[in-house]
């Protein structure tokens, strides 16, 4: 097998989390680019935008009217995408049709809650420019939020599109929290993968992985007391990043306050070395995966995705396209040279 992580030819890497590969092809990073660039989101924007839905003290499309908040806040989202109760699923027939083959048109109903989380009543702050105590708050909140959702939904996805290339349909600085009954495709697959390790090794799987990363040091990003993040050896997106505090923890309500406070000086600083490498409020997606329901389950280890699409500059994305939409993720930058880059930017 291929272990020279510093391999300048093309090749595979399993990512022992979900099971899958991803190619590698570094010879692709020098050629010329001709392709879409996307303007940057350079507009400035106030504290306060009166058409603003999530400003404190606005009115929502549904004729709510937002408290005049001062700290984080959350409440249901006004169009969820999952509801607390369904309706009966339609007939997937007509009476007298021929019978179909039930294994070949499967459904379930799916249910939950959908939430949304503001950061901050200031309209023109991102969470890379709050304070740390700023973000100090917003941690505090997802957890009081996954502690209240554990209890009553198996899976609770905590999670942040941010700018308008990630789909974000509004750029006060918000996050959501799907808490739904089922175990989505991506859960279920970490969830195998970290099962079949642990019942083989005496501890977590990204634990070790950790430990690892830390020893080896040429993927890590950024580290502090409780928290590290790294550009995974199986990284997909360019600059992607893997978030993993420092000691087996099933979610962030299990947090302590120190972890809490650690845990937002680390953002600051990796969401701020984002911004500054591509001198621009960098686009993303973030999101935490803690283990589902409510009860302690030893072989999963809480840990955050940040998947930037950024490739080249910030007016350059990465398009998961092609090879990647037909036979498997590809990317043209190693993670290694992602990761000195985004340290370079973060600095000493």
């Amino acid at each position: 097998m291929m272990t020279d992580p510093f391999y300048r030819g093309p090749h595979r890497r399993l990512n022992a989390l979900t099971g899958d590969w991803v190619t590698v092809s570094p010879q692709r990073a020098e050629r010329p680019w001709q392709g879409e660039e996307t303007p940057t989101e350079s507009e400035a924007m106030s504290g306060y935008d009166p058409e603003c839905y999530l400003c404190p003290g606005n009115v929502r499309a549904t004729g709510q009217q937002n408290p005049i908040y001062q700290s984080p806040w959350a409440f249901d989202n006004d169009f969820p995408a999952v509801l607390m109760q369904s309706p009966r699923a339609p007939a997937e027939q007509s009476p007298g049709d021929p019978p179909l083959p039930s294994d070949l048109f499967q459904s379930e109903i799916v249910t939950g809650r959908c939430r949304v989380v503001c950061y901050s009543p200031d309209h023109s702050r991102t969470l890379s420019q709050l304070t740390e105590a700023q973000i100090e708050q917003v941690i505090a909140l997802w957890a009081e939020e996954v502690a209240a959702l554990r209890q009553e939904h198996h899976w609770v996805q905590v999670f942040e599109n941010k700018g308008a290339m990630m789909g974000c349909s509004n750029p006060h600085p918000h996050g959501q929290i799907w808490a739904v009954d089922i175990l989505p495709n991506e859960a279920r697959r970490e969830s195998m993968q970290q099962m079949a390790w642990f019942e083989s090794n005496p501890e977590p799987l990204l634990e070790a992985y950790r430990r690892s990363e830390e020893a080896s040091g040429t993927r890590l990003v950024t580290m502090n007391t409780h928290w590290c993040a790294v550009v995974p050896y199986w990284a997909v997106w360019p600059f992607e990043t893997l978030l993993m505090p420092r000691r087996r923890v099933d979610h962030l309500d299990a947090l302590n306050t120190e972890e809490q406070r650690a845990l937002a000086s680390l953002l600051k600083v990796l969401l701020s070395g984002y911004d500054r490498l591509f001198d621009t409020p960098c686009p993303y997606t973030m999101g935490w995966h803690g283990a589902p329901g409510a009860r302690s389950a030893p072989h999963w280890q809480l840990h955050a995705h940040v998947y930037p699409p950024l490739l080249r500059s910030a007016t350059v994305r990465k398009h998961m396209v092609g090879y990647e939409m037909l036979s498997e993720a590809q990317r043209d930058l190693t993670p290694e040279a992602a990761a000195e880059q985004l340290r370079r930017a973060i600095g000493p």
